[in-house]
């Protein structure tokens, strides 16, 4: 296998657990937005390859890098964000973040601590909100509650699919350290049912994602784009939806993710409650509704 394409899951942003690009935002930014995604997607199908050889993928991940920044052959999955950084006057910083972090998801299999995995969310989670960001114009004040936000995001992510990371990849996002106070090992993700000290371990992980939310909520007020203010608030009340089943639900054998309705019922409610608070805020202020 010699391209990224041929690596390709068929995955798409339509299928992701939370909004990409979503009808809400401006049609000028949803292009730059998906060609990210895009690129994205192309890099974590290479790094999640079910066949490939671990230097199969890392040179695949660098042709990708390569291609981005111009010095190697133009590839398809690259293009396209390469164009958006020159439109928009973009450094490619955030893209080569997270090509760092799919090297690390080749190398690495295990996360020790809790500081550990954000360490390893500020290359695969944090770039994304800020290159979101950076694309609106938005103040850089604004990463400081963006960073958690996409940190708890990723987080959800593993605890959802914990078992298949385990089962398919050999892969433990879980911090060895929570598990082991709880006597658990990654060897009980394996298993069809969570035994209590597993189900422990998530809980309290799930607790401290919680805790990554309360610091993020405040991101959709301070975006100064209505439709991005709206997407992020959609995306905060999904976040803070699915912590709550994740720390009363067994991802090893109950059913975490949501269904189509359930994933537009609350995003609706978080569009509604976030243009609530712009109304609010308008109010208060006396000044007109931001653009």
């Amino acid at each position: 296998m010699t391209t990224a394409t041929a690596a390709r899951s068929g995955k798409g942003h339509r299928d992701e657990n939370f909004p990409v690009a979503s009808w809400l935002l401006d049609r000028r930014y949803r292009g730059p937005v998906l060609a990210f995604y895009r690129f994205a997607r192309a890099a974590d199908d290479v790094a999640d390859h079910p066949t490939l050889l671990p230097e199969e993928k890392l040179a695949l991940l660098d042709r990708l890098g390569e291609a981005l920044s111009g010095k190697g052959p133009a590839d398809p999955e690259a293009e396209p964000l390469r164009a958006a950084l020159g439109d928009y006057r973009l450094a490619p910083r955030h893209a080569y973040d997270l090509l760092d972090a799919f090297r690390l998801d080749v190398r690495k299999l295990r996360y020790a601590s809790w500081d550990d995995l954000m360490d390893y969310c500020r290359l695969s989670a944090m770039p994304v909100g800020r290159f979101v960001l950076d694309v609106h114009k938005e103040d850089r004040a604004t990463w400081q509650a963006a960073d958690p936000l996409c940190a708890a995001l990723q987080v959800i992510n593993h605890l959802q699919d914990c078992a298949r990371d385990y089962r398919q990849l050999d892969r433990v996002y879980l911090p060895l350290d929570v598990l082991a106070s709880h006597g658990a090992r990654p060897e009980m993700l394996a298993e069809r049912q969570s035994r209590p000290a597993l189900l422990g371990a998530i809980r309290e992980l799930a607790g401290q994602t919680s805790a990554l939310l309360r610091q993020s909520a405040s991101l959709s007020r301070q975006v100064r784009d209505v439709r991005l203010s709206l997407e992020i608030a959609a995306i905060q009340m999904l976040a803070e939806h699915l912590v709550r089943r994740l720390a009363t639900r067994d991802p090893l054998s109950e059913r975490v993710h949501l269904g189509k309705f359930g994933f537009a019922a609350l995003g609706g409610c978080g569009v509604a409650r976030g243009f609530a608070a712009i109304i609010a805020r308008s109010f208060v202020t006396g000044r007109n509704l931001p653009r």
